[in-house]
């Protein structure tokens, strides 16, 4: 999975030869860097970006000045065959692997961009010691620095005459140490087997906002990846992981010690329902194998992104930069935009005539979809269903369908259930479903992050790719670089998401904070399934019952475009026809769900967002507010060829300046779009 070409750069300076290493690393641009150092036999680094100093006498070359954002931190791995943090020493490697520089051109089918270039240089490090040596095995670490991130992984290899060909890596000394008066934006990760029906951990816990990173996480199990930080002036660093497959198991913060280190966490004995092993195993490659070959076995990478402003982290493209595609499509996947009864209308909508309701509206608004949600084998029964499926393709619309991922890690009882666990009954039940034209699956409550667990959906991913069929999941862990390893993926939940509108009123009040955090940290690095736009003021089937939402329709309808996700369910149902302002429903009949390209323009986390994204050549601008007071916002929509303004619940004329400045205030709780 990693493509190495020769490069004659000085990439990589070891500055001594003796029992101290110390090597540096710039990104193409100059302006981020990597130190890594070998002393007394354990391996660390630290990172940060370059400011310009301006010259003091004119005339003089300025100079640059490192602004650190990772302060010194270990590396290394805890293995079956050897404790690789300790006693390590330097193996030279060949000149033409361990001083590179690379560059990527890719598309993504999905994302926050579709045409992607990026550069890195990259440094690959060999390192034994005396236990490893005795067994003839080395350790590689593969650093890649990109301007504004940097990613690390790992390999355990077997030299000539070994007779260990496989490892069970049982943890990682990997950590990233921040400075003590760093804040967090950080999710905890709770106990497993806990909530509904014993589904957790789920990704589904509420963030802690800008509080101290020494702050202890409610479960003492640390944080769900990805964790944003805020180093005072200095900047932004978010810190995650990419390319887990069915080869490791997923990956979490600790909780950090009092000066500020954090290091890799697995998962927990209880995870799965107590099944399957927390370390991840792992086969081992020759040494002499170069690193080109696919077939060798790395670790995940650890990603970090750092700015000053938070551009690069909302941009970032690290997660999908440094994996593969592990298949072919089996055919053109397409984004779609899904009606979904059961958000609103919940489980007594799981009979054939609302689900007829739902296919209507759907075609009503020329939308590429329905999804037809939990209980659908109990109520709706498969005679039923494939009658739907033959009235969705009368009115133009694919159907996507629920299924409960259970084979024995929860206690869930919506049904379909024992269809989507093991790879026979799974292409079975994949063959039915493609030769009903359906388009996707929906596939919730899976068992936490144990390998045996990403093992299930590789499995589930690959066998619906062979029929034609995306993948959204929910009720489930983050994705990780899974848009560009899977091309039928779709998305991921992973987020405390718009279920909870209709559950507790409390969720409703916090909705625009929350709204306002997700584009900075959990939808910087994946596609996140949320499911919202929800224009019915009152959360129910029936009027005047139910939660009460709290935000404007035009906040509702920026979350269309401010969270990312090229399967969108969205929560509009049959009344909002009717009692919606024609605007409104004209602006759902033709927004995208994929995107060629995003920029951030302005916010900050849980207060307020302003983001713009590209598809095709049409320009979508939008803003989320939350907070208690009036936002006033100057944008320069030179470039953007936006016509339309909706903000304050109706359109508005634009009248920029000759030089393209637009003033626009957003009232608390409300938002604005321009297109």
């Amino acid at each position: 999975m990693k493509n190495f070409l020769f490069s004659t750069l000085l990439l990589m300076l070891p500055f001594s030869m003796m029992a101290q290493q110390e090597y540096r690393v710039l990104s193409p641009d100059g302006l981020t860097y990597l130190n890594v150092k070998l002393a007394d036999g354990r391996l660390t680094y630290n990172a940060g970006y370059r400011t310009v100093v301006k010259a003091k006498k004119k005339g003089a070359v300025a100079d640059t000045l490192d602004v650190p954002m990772i302060l010194e931190s270990p590396l290394g791995l805890y293995t079956s065959v050897g404790d690789f943090s300790k006693g390590l020493e330097y193996r030279p490697m060949p000149k033409n692997v361990e001083r590179l520089n690379q560059k990527h051109e890719y598309t993504l089918r999905q994302g926050k961009q579709s045409k992607i270039s990026s550069e890195e240089n990259t440094l690959l490090l060999c390192f034994t010691n005396p236990e490893a040596k005795a067994k003839k095995l080395v350790m590689w670490v593969l650093f890649n620095v990109f301007n504004n991130n940097i990613a690390y992984c790992y390999r355990i290899c077997q030299e000539q005459g070994s007779q260990t060909s496989a490892v069970v890596v049982t943890g990682e000394a990997s950590g990233f140490r921040l400075p003590t008066d760093a804040t967090a934006f950080i999710c905890p990760q709770s106990d497993p087997m806990i909530g509904w029906m014993q589904t957790k951990p789920s990704y589904e816990e509420g963030y802690i906002w800008d509080e101290p990173i020494t702050k202890r996480s409610g479960y003492g199990h640390g944080w769900t990846f990805p964790c944003l930080f805020r180093e005072g002036d200095k900047g932004w660093v978010l810190i995650s992981e990419t390319g887990v497959s069915s080869s490791y198991c997923g990956s979490h913060l600790s909780d950090a010690t009092s000066d500020g280190l954090f290091t890799i966490a697995f998962p927990m004995e209880g995870e799965n329902n107590g099944f399957g092993s927390t370390g991840a195993q792992m086969g081992l490659a020759d040494s002499h194998v170069s690193p080109n070959d696919k077939d060798t076995q790395w670790t995940p990478y650890r990603t970090i992104t750092f700015g000053r402003t938070l551009k690069p982290i909302v941009e970032t493209t690290i997660t999908w930069d440094v994996v593969e595609p592990l298949y072919e499509p089996s055919i053109d996947y397409k984004g779609s935009r899904n009606t979904w009864s059961w958000i609103i209308w919940q489980d007594a909508s799981i009979n054939y005539d609302d689900q007829v309701k739902f296919i209507d509206l759907a075609a009503s608004l020329g939308w590429e979809g329905c999804l037809i949600d939990g209980g659908w084998y109990e109520n709706i029964g498969r005679e039923g269903m494939e009658k739907l499926f033959a009235y969705c393709k009368q009115k133009g619309v694919r159907p996507w369908v629920w299924y409960n991922s259970n084979g024995g890690w929860n206690n869930a009882p919506q049904t379909a259930r024992q269809c989507m666990h093991n790879s026979i009954v799974r292409k079975k039940e994949m063959k039915w479903l493609h030769d009903n034209g359906v388009a996707g699956i929906k596939v919730d409550f899976f068992g936490g992050d144990k390998q045996e667990t990403m093992r299930l959906y590789e499995g589930l991913l690959s066998d619906a790719n062979d029929f034609g069929i995306q993948v959204i999941c929910h009720g489930c862990t983050l994705p990780r670089g899974w848009e560009k390893m899977y091309p039928n993926y779709c998305s991921s939940e992973a987020v405390l998401a718009s279920e909870n509108l209709y559950f507790s009123q409390g969720f409703c009040d916090m909705e625009a904070r929350h709204a306002c955090l997700h584009p900075f940290v959990r939808n910087a690095v994946g596609s996140m399934e949320y499911g919202g736009t929800v224009l019915q003021k009152r959360l129910h089937k029936e009027p005047g019952k139910g939660n009460t939402r709290r935000t404007t329709d035009v906040f509702e309808l920026a979350t269309a475009i401010v969270f990312q996700s090229s399967g969108q369910n969205f929560a509009l149902t049959p009344r909002n026809l009717t009692e919606q302002p024609q605007f409104e429903i004209d602006f759902m009949k033709q927004v995208p769900t994929t995107w060629d390209e995003t920029r951030f323009i302005d916010g900050y986390p849980g207060k307020y967002v302003v983001l713009a994204r590209r598809h095709a050549d049409n320009w979508y601008i939008a803003a989320l507010n939350a907070q208690k007071e009036p936002l006033n916002l100057t944008l320069n929509i030179n470039g953007y060829h936006v016509k339309t303004l909706l903000v304050d619940e109706a359109p508005q004329p634009m009248n920029p300046d000759k030089k393209g400045n637009l003033n626009i205030t957003i009232q608390p709780s409300s938002g604005a779009v321009l297109y």
